[in-house]
């Protein structure tokens, strides 16, 4: 028992040290990881159906 309230202790210790972001930056952070996220999803998602076109093309030619 001993154990876990140093490690308690010492967990609350290194959070009192941590720099947290403004609100102003979680924002932009926010929305910067959301836009990349679309712009991926949309390039993958292109990719998966022009692959898959092309792929119906060829099988469908055989």
């Amino acid at each position: 028992m001993d154990a876990l309230a140093r490690y308690i202790r010492a967990t609350a210790a290194e959070l009192r040290q941590v720099t947290w972001p403004t609100q102003q930056q979680a924002m932009l952070y926010t929305a910067l990881v959301i836009g990349i996220t679309v712009v991926v999803a949309l390039y993958v998602g292109v990719f998966d159906y022009l692959f898959a076109e092309v792929i119906a093309m060829v099988s469908g030619s055989i």
